[in-house]
């Protein structure tokens, strides 16, 4: 979930004298982070265009590389690559799923009250409107009870999306 912090760990448990590890990210590898236990040098990077300036933290001792504040920017493919008394790598799939706003519902007509103004109207239509800006893989759905009257989905990565919904106030009298 964005906001949150995750750690992803390499295959050793604590780094050896001689041995290397080099974070990578995304299909061009860039590399992230470094450590050469030898020479007690430990690299992080912001990344060919920054994203994970002042996000990471890497455990010099066990080789763990943690993201935090994480956002969907920081979604894809992370490898780790050890070197050393023993070759290995690791792949990692991070996925990061953004908070959904909070819908925002409104009616256009002025006739949505629950009292009417007029004692010969006794049946007034009104239209109610579902909206949220900004958002992906999201579905909006009315129900009456639990019954669903109406429901639109989208998996766009942003997108405003609406659903209107026609309420009809009939007059108890």
């Amino acid at each position: 979930m964005e906001g949150d912090s995750v750690t992803l760990k390499s295959s050793v448990t604590e780094v050896q004298q001689a041995d290397d590890i080099v974070w990578k990210f995304g299909s061009n590898k860039s590399v992230i982070a470094k450590i050469k236990k030898q020479w007690q040098n430990f690299s992080i990077f912001d990344g060919p265009d920054g994203r994970f300036r002042d996000r990471l933290k890497l455990d010099n001792k066990t080789g763990f590389l943690t993201i935090t504040n994480i956002t969907t920017q920081h979604a894809g493919l992370y490898k780790v690559e050890l070197s050393g008394v023993k070759l290995s790598s690791k792949t990692f799939n991070v996925s990061v799923s953004a908070h959904l706003p909070v819908p925002v519902i409104s009616s256009n007509s002025s006739q949505c009250s629950s009292s009417s103004s007029s004692s010969s109207s006794s049946q007034q239509n009104c239209s109610l409107v579902c909206s949220v800006v900004n958002v992906g893989h999201v579905t909006l759905s009315w129900y009456k009870g639990n019954s669903l009257l109406s429901s639109i989905s989208v998996s766009d990565l942003s997108i405003s999306l609406s659903l209107p919904l026609e309420v009809e106030y009939q007059d108890k009298n």
